[in-house]
C-alpha cells in the first residue's frame, strides 16, 4: 500500500465517520474540511485513478489505530444508535477510520547517539456498532533510522505480543501463520489486529530504537508525536491524560546543557551526565507537535572516552564489551583539510525524475561549499561513462558553473547500472602524494552482480595509515539497492554511509552526508591500546575520520585489559600529529550491549554477505534473538492469545490456528532492508515502486460497475435524493436519466481501458 492509497482510505473513513451521531453532550472534533475531491479508484494501477485529485495527506505523524471498514453499514455509535439510512456496497479498498485516543504515555531513554522509545496508548472503537467486530490497523511512525523492537496489544477478546524467531523457525511455521505488516514512507510500520468489538478499548504498547542526530555541538531527539484533531474523544466527560518521561545518560564526562524542549518538561534529576524530565497533564487536545529535545556538549577541544562493561550471564559471547567515542568539540579555528572530491552518480533509467534531479541539486550545492584549493570531478554511469573532465579541476566559480551546465545537459536517466568502471576511473584520478584527502561519493539506487568484486577491488587501494587512501562515502536510494554492499564499501574506505528509502527524504539525508564527510577534523585515527589486547573485534572494523559535524563512535568485544588511560592519535590538516588522552571508565549505568546492538548487527551482516559466511549469519541471528533487535536472519512474529473462546463469526478465513493452546501467529514482513533486487534494477523500476499482482479481469469488471454507482451515491444522501426525484417533472427526469447514462458510459470506457491495459501486460509477460 502506497501513501496515496493509505491517504485515500483514511479520507474515505473520515467521510464515513460523519454518519455517527454522538448526542448533545459532545465537543466538535470533526476533521477539517477538504477542498479536494476524491473518488474510489478502480484498481491500484488504474489509469483512470490518476485523473482524480488526491485527498490531503493523512500520513500518520504519531502512533495511530484505525478501524478497517469493509461494510459501510457497520459504522455507528456503539452507545447511541444513529439510525442512519442503509448504505449499500463495499469499501474497496477498505476505509480507515482513525479511532479516538483516550490516553498516551511516552517514555524515552537516551544513551550516547541511541534512543529507546516506549509508547503506550489506548484507543476506543467509537465508530462501530456494539454488536459488530472489525479489524484495526495499527500505525507506528518511528524517528531517524528507527527499528521496531516489540509490540504488545490488549483487546477485550485477545492479547498480542511480538517475539523474534530464526528464519528456519519461519519456514517450519509457514503453514500455521499468516503474513502481515508493511513499511510505509516516513519509516512508519503498520499491521493489523483482528476482530475488535465496537465500543471496546484497544491498548497498544510499542517499543523502538532510533538515532539521535548531532547538530552543532550536541544531540537532538525528535519522536513523532503529532495527532490530528479528529482522534480526540468527542465526549466532554472522558478524561484524557498525556504523560512523558525523558531520561538522558550522555556518559560523555563533560557538562551538558539543555537547549530546546517542545513540551513543558519538569526537571526531576541532574547528576553528572544523567538528566531526568517529566510532563503530565490532563489535556483538552492531544499534542500538535513532535516531541523534540536537544542538549549541548560543553567542550571546546576534541575529547572522548572508552567505556567498558562485562557481558551479562546469558550472553553467548562472554568477551567484554567496549565502546569508544570522540567528539569534535566546538573549536572551528583549525585549518581545514584540502580535499579531492569525485562524485560517482548512477544515471540509470530508474533514477529518472526526482531521484536524479535532487541528486544533481545537492551535488551542485556541495561544490559551492568547497574551499579554495579543493578540486573535484563528476563521473556518471548508465553503462556508458560520462565525465565532466578527464582529470580533477579546481573548485572555482567558473568550473562550478560549467559543471552545473554540464550536469543539466548530460545527466539524463537512461540505460542500466554499472558501478565498477566509474569507481576505477574515480580512483585513478587521485594524486598519490600531497596533503589532500581523496573523497569518493557513490550515489545509486540499484544492485549489480559484481558487488563483491568491487569490494575486493577497493581493498587493494586502501593503505592503512595513509592519508592519500581514498575515503568512500556511499548513499543508497530506495529499497532495490544492496544497502549492505554500500555499508561494506564505506567501511572498507573509512567513509560513511547513509540512505533514503523514500524520494522525499533524499535531499535532507544526502545534504547531511555531503556536509559531514567534507569537513574532516582528524584523519587516520588510531587507538593503539587495541594492539596490546589478547584479541578484539571492532564494529566497524576500520576507524573512520573524525568530522566537524559528527562524533566518532565505535564498539566491539575484547579479551585482555585496557589501561586506565589510552592514547588516541590522528593527523591534523597541517600534517601534524594530534594526541588525545582518553579515560577508560566502567559503564555500569547503561546497557552497552543494547546501545551497540544495531551497529554490531549491521557490520556483521555486511561481513556475512561479503564472505558468504554461514557461521557469521548464525552469529547475527543469535545476537538478534538475545538483544531483541531484528536482523536479516531473524523474523518478528505477532503471537495471538484468545482471552475468551472466539465465536465462529469472529474467525476470519485468513486466520489459521497453531497446534497448541489456542494460539495463532502472524509474521511481520518488511522489517529488514534485504540485499537488493537485481530484477528490479534490470527493469529500471524507480525507487518505491513495488511489484503489483494483476487482478482477475472479472474482478475488474465488478469493481468498475460498482464504482460507477458508488461515485454517484457518495455525492447524495439516499433519502434526500429519493425525495428530490419525486418532485421533478418529466423533462427533468429524462435529463437526469441521460446524465446517468453518460456517466455510466464514461465509467465503462475506463473499465475497458483498464482491462485492455491489463491484457497488454499479460501478453508482454508471455513473450
Amino acid at each position: 500500500m502506497t501513501i496515496d492509497e493509505f491517504s485515500r482510505s483514511v479520507d474515505t473513513g473520515l467521510k464515513l465517520s460523519k454518519r455517527i451521531y454522538y448526542g448533545k453532550d459532545t465537543t466538535s472534533t470533526s476533521a477539517p474540511k477538504k477542498q479536494l475531491s476524491m473518488e474510489k479508484s478502480l484498481s491500484r494501477n488504474s489509469s483512470s485513478a490518476s485523473s482524480f485529485k488526491l485527498p490531503q495527506n493523512h500520513h500518520p505523524t504519531g502512533p495511530m489505530v484505525y478501524a478497517v471498514i469493509n461494510e459501510p453499514n457497520v459504522v455507528d455509535n456503539p452507545d447511541i444508535r444513529s439510525y442512519q439510512p442503509y448504505v449499500y456496497g463495499r469499501c474497496d479498498p477498505p476505509a480507515l477510520i482513525p479511532l479516538h485516543m483516550v490516553g498516551v504515555n511516552l517514555d524515552v531513554v537516551c544513551w550516547l547517539d541511541t534512543a529507546v522509545v516506549t509508547l503506550s496508548a489506548s484507543w476506543r472503537v467509537h465508530c462501530v456498532a456494539s454488536n459488530v467486530c472489525c479489524d484495526c490497523r495499527v500505525a507506528i511512525p518511528m524517528g531517524d533510522q528507527g527499528s521496531l523492537l516489540g509490540v504488545e496489544v490488549e483487546t477485550t477478546r485477545r492479547s498480542y505480543f511480538t517475539q523474534l524467531v530464526t528464519s528456519e523457525d519461519e519456514k517450519d511455521g509457514e503453514h500455521e501463520a499468516t503474513k502481515d505488516g508493511f513499511l510505509m514512507k516516513g519509516n512508519t510500520y503498520t499491521f493489523r489486529i483482528l476482530q475488535v468489538e465496537g465500543g471496546s478499548n484497544i491498548h497498544v504498547k510499542s517499543k523502538w530504537s532510533q538515532r539521535l542526530s548531532y547538530q552543532g555541538d550536541g544531540f537532538c531527539l525528535c519522536v513523532p508525536f503529532t495527532f490530528p484533531v479528529h482522534v480526540f474523544p468527542v465526549f466532554k466527560k472522558v478524561p484524557c491524560r498525556e504523560k512523558m518521561v525523558l531520561n538522558v545518560n550522555s556518559v560523555i564526562g563533560v557538562a551538558t546543557t539543555c537547549n530546546i524542549a517542545s513540551h513543558p518538561l519538569k526537571e526531576l534529576k541532574r547528576q553528572g551526565g544523567q538528566l531526568c524530565f517529566s510532563y503530565e497533564a490532563e489535556v483538552v487536545k492531544w499534542s500538535c507537535q513532535d516531541f523534540y529535545f536537544s542538549y549541548s556538549v560543553c567542550s571546546n577541544e576534541i575529547f572522548g572516552r572508552l567505556l567498558l562493561q562485562s557481558p551479562s550471564l546469558h550472553d553467548f559471547d562472554q568477551r567484554d564489551i567496549f565502546c569508544f567515542y570522540l567528539f569534535p568539540g566546538t573549536n572551528r579555528s583549525m585549518k581545514p583539510f584540502a580535499k579531492e572530491v569525485v562524485f560517482v552518480i548512477d544515471i540509470s533509467g530508474s533514477m529518472r525524475g526526482d531521484p536524479l534531479e535532487k541528486t544533481k541539486y545537492e551535488v551542485i550545492g556541495t561544490l559551492w561549499k568547497l574551499n579554495q584549493g579543493d578540486s573535484f570531478n563528476i563521473v556518471a554511469s548508465n553503462g556508458d561513462i560520462k565525465s565532466f573532465s578527464s582529470s580533477l579541476v579546481l573548485a572555482t566559480e567558473e568550473t562550478i558553473t560549467h559543471a552545473t551546465e554540464w550536469m543539466n545537459t548530460n545527466l539524463i536517466a537512461d540505460g542500466g547500472t554499472n558501478l565498477m568502471i566509474p569507481l576505477k576511473q574515480a580512483i585513478d584520478q587521485f594524486s598519490k602524494t600531497g596533503d589532500s584527502i581523496p573523497l569518493i561519493f557513490l550515489i545509486t539506487d540499484g544492485t549489480v552482480e559484481d558487488e563483491r568484486d568491487i569490494c575486493n577491488m577497493m581493498k587493494g587501494h586502501i593503505v592503512d595509515g595513509n592519508t592519500n587512501s581514498p575515503r568512500i562515502c556511499t548513499f543508497g536510494i530506495g529499497s532495490y539497492c544492496n544497502h549492505y554492499f554500500l555499508q561494506m564499501l564505506a567501511n572498507i574506505g573509512k567513509g560513511y554511509y547513509d540512505s533514503a528509502f523514500d524520494v522525499d527524504s533524499i535531499s535532507l539525508r544526502m545534504q547531511k552526508l555531503f556536509d559531514n564527510a567534507t569537513t574532516p577534523i582528524l584523519s587516520n585515527v588510531t587507538l593503539d591500546a587495541l594492539q596490546n589486547l589478547d584479541s578484539y573485534e571492532i564494529y566497524p572494523f576500520c576507524l573512520p575520520d573524525l568530522l566537524y559535524r559528527s562524533p566518532l563512535i565505535v564498539s566491539g568485544r575484547f579479551k585482555g585489559k585496557f589501561p586506565d588511560v589510552v592514547e588516541v592519535q590522528g593527523f591534523l590538516a597541517d600534517s601534524s600529529t594530534h594526541v588525545i588522552d582518553v579515560k577508560v571508565v566502567k559503564a555500569n549505568d547503561m546497557p552497552l550491549e543494547m546501545v551497540c546492538a544495531r551497529r554490531e548487527i549491521d557490520t556483521l551482516t555486511a561481513h556475512a554477505w561479503l564472505d558468504q559466511n554461514k557461521e557469521l549469519e548464525e552469529k547475527v541471528a543469535r545476537i538478534s534473538l538475545q538483544r531483541g533487535v531484528p536482523s536479516e536472519y531473524t523474523r518478528m512474529i505477532l503471537a495471538l492469545h484468545d482471552n475468551v473462546k472466539p465465536t465462529i463469526e469472529s474467525i476470519l478465513q485468513l486466520e489459521k490456528y497453531s497446534k497448541s493452546k489456542n494460539k495463532k501467529k502472524t509474521y511481520f514482513v518488511n522489517l529488514s532492508i534485504g540485499f537488493g533486487n537485481l530484477t528490479a534494477t534490470a527493469e529500471n523500476l524507480p525507487p518505491g515502486i513495488q511489484e503489483l499482482k494483476l487482478s482477475e479481469q472479472g474482478g475488474k469488471m465488478m469493481k468498475a460497475a460498482a464504482s460507477c454507482c458508488a461515485i454517484l451515491l457518495d455525492r447524495f444522501c439516499c433519502k434526500c435524493f429519493i425525495q428530490a426525484c419525486v418532485q421533478v417533472n418529466d423533462q427533468c427526469a429524462i435529463a437526469l436519466t441521460q446524465l446517468c447514462a453518460a456517466l455510466a458510459c464514461f465509467q465503462c470506457l475506463s473499465c475497458c481501458c483498464e482491462t485492455c491495459d491489463s491484457c497488454a501486460e499479460m501478453c508482454l509477460n508471455c513473450l
